[in-house]
């Protein structure tokens, strides 16, 4: 990619497209670059099994390119499920990684034919060994528990939510296979948009104890999972993916030394389609608060409750482009959604700085907005509904 914006995308954006007849917003990706991200991450690790986190773009045209590539998945909700199998993909290449579940949306997955599930506690312990028990005689059901791990370094941290500590690990796996589960490994997350490798290695060094505490109990778990956190181009530079790969690697041989390593799942979401997007927005007003002011107000047709709410805590920086970059003066902005709620700022400790010949109907293109936008979009705060999404795929549009 050039400027991680690629060639299709860009030329969709620029010629194909036609931008006086679509409105705004909307995602443009390119499916090829997906691919080509997973390719790459399939390259560095060959021996993993790669599960793509569908929430992140949940698209039927990104769920069958990667099915095709031979990726797995990892979905998150009953209806992600569902649309997997729909496309083709066979329920044992699917996983349900999150670890708070409806009992129905369990026997509803479960009736798919998807048998390894993520929990974090007893009370989800309990739904799946009632599942298991209620199923036809066939293999049990394999879990995997999720620990909590150090987050620090990432963009997005998913460590208040999720997870146990490692002596309730312990337990609770002991547990599930006294209920008939099959205790399949332990998973975690360093944090979404993880900038330090190590993350991985510090975890995995905390997690291989839970597998040498279970084997005392006659438990020999094949698998681990070290979730996503994999980064996608946006302002701050980010490792190599083949940096993450190797640390990981490291960390697995130093925590499993002299016993045997078990079987890699990752879980890639942002990494694989966000550098593939670009959304295209349009400039709704552009305002001072005062006369002879510096900063200036930019509003933007998207914002907080739309497609862009990942700029909560200016969390997530994107990367701008306007049609009057490298042409003028630039100056500083506050970003700023559509709706009539206040809180819709989207950045105003981080200043952009943007044209001065920035108006009213220009467009500003986000990068590496395939991630984590679209799928974020309230229905009908203030009229919102999501953006709609256009595939690019060997240098042409696609339906």
């Amino acid at each position: 990619m050039s400027e991680v914006l690629t060639g299709g995308v860009t030329a969709a954006l620029d010629g194909w497209l036609d931008v006086s007849v679509l409105p705004t917003p909307y995602l443009v990706v390119d499916i090829d670059e997906v691919l080509r991200q997973y390719d790459r991450l399939a390259a560095a690790a060959p021996d993993w099994s790669i599960h793509y986190a569908v929430k992140a773009l949940p698209e039927r045209r990104i769920v069958s390119a990667l099915a095709e590539r031979g990726s797995r998945f990892d979905v998150a909700s009953r209806a992600e499920a569902e649309l997997c199998v729909a496309l083709g993909v066979d329920p044992a290449r699917c996983s349900y990684g999150n670890p708070i579940k409806k009992p129905s949306d369990i026997v509803a997955s479960a009736l798919l034919g998807i048998d390894l599930f993520s929990f974090d506690c007893a009370d989800e312990l309990g739904k799946l060994a009632a599942v298991a028990q209620r199923r036809p005689a066939r293999e049990p059901l394999r879990v995997m528990c999720r620990v909590l791990v150090d987050t620090s370094g990432s963009d997005w941290p998913l460590n208040a939510k999720f997870g146990c500590e490692p002596e309730m690990a312990v337990q609770l796996l002991v547990e599930a296979r006294r209920r008939g589960l099959a205790p399949w490994g332990v998973a975690f997350h360093v944090g979404s948009q993880q900038h330090h490798p190590a993350r991985w290695i510090e975890a995995l060094g905390r997690v291989a104890r839970i597998y040498e505490a279970v084997a005392a109990h006659g438990i020999q778990m094949p698998a681990i999972n070290v979730g996503g956190g994999l980064p996608a181009h946006y302002i701050d530079p980010v490792p190599t993916v083949e940096e993450y790969v190797g640390a990981i690697e490291h960390g697995l041989e130093q925590a499993f030394r002299g016993v045997p390593r078990p079987h890699v799942i990752a879980e890639p979401g942002r990494y694989l389609v966000a550098d593939a997007g670009v959304l295209r927005t349009r400039v709704v007003t552009v305002s001072t608060k005062r006369a002879g002011a510096d900063v200036r107000w930019v509003y933007v047709d998207t914002g907080r409750y739309g497609a862009l709410a990942e700029t909560a805590g200016e969390a997530i920086k994107y990367r701008l482009r306007t049609a009057h970059d490298g042409v003028g003066d630039v100056g500083p902005v506050i970003l700023a959604g559509p709706t009539c709620d206040s809180a819709d700022i989207l950045y105003q400790r981080y200043r952009y700085q943007l044209p001065l010949a920035l108006q009213s109907g220009d467009h500003i293109d986000w990068l590496s907005a395939g991630a984590y936008t679209t799928c974020y979009s309230a229905a009908w705060f203030n009229g919102l509904t999501p953006p709609p999404v256009y595939f690019v795929q060997d240098g042409d549009p696609t339906p």
